[in-house]
C-alpha cells in the first residue's frame, strides 16, 4: 500500500469479489504510516452511509490474525455493509479500514458437484437428465410456502392422482380442490391454485419469463424465480427462507429479519454468477435449496460438511449458527369462539361454509359464534346455537394462525332430525362422509372433539 499527503491506493489480489473500496477511516497503515482518504470526513461518512463506530473490527483482526494479516483476509473479511446505507452498517473503530462486504464468490463448482452425490429425492423433481414438468414444479412451490416437505408430500401425490395436469386441476369444481386441500393451511393458497390453473389453460401453458409467471394468480417473487430457474432454466436466485439463511451467513449479516430481506436478497442475486451456475440454472437453485435443508440448517448447521465453508464469513467469524439474526416475537393476542356439533338419528351433521373472503373463505366448518378478544358468556354462546337442543360441553380446541391464537369451546349434542328452518343456509353431511369434505384443520380438530364427547356422554348413560 502506498500513500500520500492528499492520496492512498490500495493494492488487492485479482479475486473474484463483491464490493469495493468504500472509504478509509484515518489510521495506521500495514506498515504504520498514515492513510488518508481523498474525500472529507463529511463525504466519506455520507459516501458509508448513517454509520457509526462499532465492535465489528475486533473480531475483524482477530480473524485477520488466524488468516494471515491483512492481505489473507482482504478476500473474505466484510467490514462495512454499504449496500444503500442501511441501518446495519457500521464503520469499525479508528485505526481498521473501511470496506464494503467483500466476499470471495463461493464456488459454484463446489456446489454443484456436492449436489451431485447428495440431492434429495423428492416427488416433483426430474430424475437426472430429464426436463422437468413445469405443473408438478409450481404445484409443489405453492404447498411448500409455510408447509414443511414432509407435511407437503402425501398432499402433492393425492393431488396428482386427482388432478394429473393443469387442466384436470382447471376444470375441477373448486370445492373439490378446496377438500383436497383441507389440512394443508394457508387455503387462499387453495383458491389461488384453482384460479392460476385457470389462467394458464386458458393462455395455452405456462410463461417461460419471471415476469410473465409473476401476473398469475398467487405466483409472487419467489415462486415465479423458483419456477422459472428449475421449469424453465432461467439463470436466477429464488430466495426463499433457506437461501435467506445461506446468504446471511456467507456474508455475516447481522441486520435482523425481516429487515434485511431486500439486503440478502441483492447478495444472493451474485450467487449465481460463475459458469457453471449459468449452465445449470435448474440444479443450482435446488443445490441451495439443499444445502439450506441438509447442512446449513437453522440451529446446528453442519460447517464442517459444507461445501461453501472456506467462503463463509459467518463460519469464519464464529456467529454462523445466530445467523440470520431475528426481530423478537410480538406475542399473539388470543380469540375466543364457541362452536356447535350437532348430529342427527340419520348420522348426519349440520355444516356451513365460511364467507367466500377473509380468513379460511369458502371452506366447510360446523356453525358457531364469531371469534372475539374476550371469552363468551354462556347464555350469549348458546344464542347463537343452530337448533333448541341438550348442548354439552365436549371440550376445548386450541388453534394458532399466523397473527393470532384460537380457543374454541365445543358444544355437541343429538337431534332427531333437522327441519327446514334450522338448516337455513346450512348443509347437511353424514358423519362418514366428513372425512372428504373441504374442512380446515381447526374444523377437523372440533369435529374429532364433538364426536369423542358424544361418545363419551352416550357411554356413561348407557
Amino acid at each position: 500500500m502506498a500513500t500520500g499527503p492528499a492520496q492512498a491506493m490500495l493494492s488487492v489480489p485479482a479475486l473474484r469479489r463483491w464490493g469495493v473500496v468504500w472509504a478509509a477511516w484515518p489510521g495506521p497503515t500495514i506498515s504504520r504510516q498514515p492513510l488518508s482518504s481523498r474525500a472529507p470526513e463529511g463525504e466519506r461518512r455520507r459516501k458509508a452511509g448513517a454509520v457509526t463506530p462499532g465492535s465489528r473490527a475486533a473480531r475483524l483482526r482477530a480473524v485477520m490474525a488466524r488468516r494471515g494479516g491483512f492481505s489473507a483476509a482482504m478476500g473474505w473479511a466484510r467490514v462495512v455493509r454499504a449496500l444503500g446505507g442501511d441501518a446495519g452498517s457500521v464503520l469499525p473503530e479508528r485505526g481498521s479500514f473501511a470496506i464494503t462486504a467483500s466476499v470471495i464468490t463461493p464456488s459454484d463448482h463446489a456446489l454443484l458437484h456436492w449436489y451431485d452425490r447428495h440431492r434429495r429425492t423428492l416427488p416433483w423433481r426430474a430424475e437426472g437428465g430429464r426436463t422437468p414438468d413445469p405443473y408438478h414444479v409450481w404445484l409443489s412451490e405453492i404447498m411448500l410456502q409455510q408447509t414443511t416437505v414432509t407435511a407437503v408430500i402425501p398432499y402433492y401425490q393425492k393431488f396428482l392422482a386427482l388432478f394429473p395436469t393443469v387442466r384436470a386441476l382447471a376444470t375441477a369444481p373448486q370445492e373439490q380442490v378446496l377438500a383436497a386441500w383441507a389440512g394443508l393451511g394457508y387455503y387462499a393458497r387453495a383458491r389461488n391454485l384453482h384460479a392460476c390453473a385457470q389462467a394458464v389453460v386458458a393462455r395455452g401453458g405456462f410463461p417461460a419469463q419471471v415476469a410473465e409467471l409473476r401476473t398469475l394468480p398467487g405466483i409472487g417473487v419467489y415462486t415465479a424465480a423458483a419456477i422459472a430457474a428449475i421449469a424453465f432454466g432461467v439463470p436466477v436466485v429464488p430466495v426463499d427462507g433457506n437461501v435467506e439463511r445461506i446468504t446471511a451467513r456467507l456474508f455475516d449479516e447481522h441486520t435482523p429479519l425481516p429487515g434485511a430481506r431486500k439486503v440478502l436478497a441483492r447478495l444472493a442475486e451474485g450467487l449465481n454468477t460463475g459458469a457453471e451456475a449459468q449452465a445449470r440454472p435448474s440444479d443450482f437453485a435446488q443445490a441451495l435449496f439443499d444445502l439450506g435443508a441438509s447442512v446449513c440448517v437453522p440451529r446446528t448447521p453442519a460447517c464442517g460438511v459444507c461445501p461453501w465453508q472456506t467462503s463463509c464469513a459467518g463460519q469464519a467469524a464464529g456467529t454462523a449458527a445466530t445467523l440470520p439474526r431475528k426481530m423478537p416475537k410480538v406475542a399473539r393476542p388470543v380469540r375466543h369462539g364457541v362452536h356447535f356439533f350437532v348430529v342427527d338419528e340419520a348420522g348426519q351433521v349440520l355444516l356451513q361454509r365460511r364467507p367466500e373472503t377473509g380468513l379460511l373463505a369458502a371452506m366447510t366448518e360446523i356453525p358457531g359464534t364469531p371469534w372475539q378478544a374476550t371469552a363468551w358468556p354462556e347464555a350469549e354462546a348458546l344464542a347463537s346455537a343452530p337448533v333448541r337442543a341438550v348442548w354439552q360441553k365436549a371440550g376445548m380446541v386450541r388453534h394458532v394462525f399466523t397473527h393470532f391464537s384460537l380457543e374454541i369451546i365445543v358444544l355437541a349434542a343429538r337431534v332427531a332430525r333437522f327441519g327446514n328452518a334450522e338448516v337455513g343456509q346450512g348443509f347437511l353431511l353424514p358423519v362418514t362422509r366428513l372425512q372428504g369434505a373441504a374442512l380446515p384443520s381447526v374444523m377437523r380438530k372440533c369435529v374429532a372433539v364433538g364426536m369423542q364427547g358424544l361418545s363419551e356422554s352416550e357411554s356413561l348413560s348407557g
